[in-house]
């Protein structure tokens, strides 16, 4: 080889080779100043058998939940069980969060995106009482504004980590659980009043009625049915079955300002039932909130559930206790004629 080949050689070698770093720079310059941050954990190192309690902040009201012997409760709700499942899914999903991608970002633009004061912030505990990992939830992230954007579930949520003042980071999940609603996280399941025996319903303005059966049949007989007057058997069963069907919409929190008076529970409507396995319930339904009765019971049952939850001010949908709370003449079978 020639020394003036050789040279040649060289030359393009070392051309091609800024060629290349030349390219290596406009990639990089291209991409994302995150990139080596995408896809990564969010919350790094967290992980579901460490943590002992999760403490959910937003502006005006603070939900804990705490990791007891006997499963997941609610500290502002007097220890009410929580929904195991749906505390563990929070923190899987929690654990599960990935960079999707991230911004920096001033105060203006926090506030803007409700991750300053005005956002939620999570926070997940040890057994120690240290914390393991935190966030804060900022506005939801929509790929396309929708018409309502306060009812889309949305795309993602913006968020930010405390320790991390000049950064906003999106991810691929709404976050929904991250709310300090206790009606979110509470275990749904009642009490049941399975196999009636008796069901007398005593309303708050006089009025009352009583059914009952001698044998677990559909032989319903309604005390003072008068002449002419027929029970609707119908709806005699719709009225005490119901009574094993009951859910919970919430619980009410013990230290709060609401009276039983406030609650509708000093004057309530009033059902007592037994049952063929020798047990009474005394039921207090008071008004209305929302869609759901304040109640309060009482029961000679040993059943776990039943123990429970009569310590509490519960919350049961209106609609699980319609054909309950239906007024005497309802339970009639309609005179011909009449509609």
């Amino acid at each position: 080889m020639s020394a003036r080949v050789a040279l040649v050689l060289v030359i393009l070698l070392a051309v091609l080779g800024g060629g290349a770093l030349l390219y290596r720079m406009e990639e990089r310059a291209r991409r994302p100043d995150n990139a080596a941050a995408l896809g990564q954990p969010l919350l790094k190192g967290l992980q579901v058998a460490d943590i002992a309690a999760i403490r959910i902040t937003e502006a005006k009201s603070t939900l804990t939940l705490e990791r007891k012997e006997g499963g997941w409760v609610i500290a502002e709700r007097a220890g009410f069980p929580a929904d195991v499942a749906r505390v563990r899914e929070f923190a899987l999903l929690a654990i599960s969060l990935k960079v999707g991608q991230s911004e920096p970002a001033g105060e203006q633009d926090r506030a803007r995106l409700n991750l300053d004061q005005s956002g939620t912030r999570v926070e997940f505990n040890g057994a120690d009482g240290k914390p393991l990992a935190a966030l804060v939830v900022g506005r939801k992230y929509f790929k396309r504004e929708p018409d309502n954007p306060d009812r889309a579930p949305g795309d993602g949520r913006f968020v930010a980590l405390p320790g991390e003042a000049r950064l906003i980071y999106i991810v691929s999940d709404p976050l929904a659980l991250a709310s300090t609603r206790s009606a979110a996280w509470i275990d749904r399941a009642s009490f049941q009043v399975e196999k009636v025996k008796s069901l007398e319903v005593r309303f708050a303005d006089g009025a009352a009625w009583r059914v009952e059966r001698a044998a677990d049949n559909a032989d319903w007989k309604l005390a003072g049915l008068g002449a002419g007057e027929k029970l609707d058997v119908g709806r005699a069963n719709a009225a005490t079955y119901s009574l094993g069907l009951l859910e919970l919409a919430d619980v009410a929190p013990k230290d709060v300002k609401e009276t039983d008076e406030m609650r509708g529970l000093s004057k309530p409507t009033l059902i007592n039932a037994t049952t063929f396995a020798g047990e009474s319930y005394a039921i207090r339904v008071g008004r209305l909130q929302g869609d759901n009765y304040y109640l309060r019971f009482t029961s000679t049952s040993k059943k776990e559930r039943d123990r429970l939850l009569s310590p509490y001010t519960l919350l049961v949908p209106k609609s699980k206790l319609e054909d309950t709370l239906k007024k005497r003449a309802e339970l009639l079978e309609a005179k011909p004629g009449r509609k």
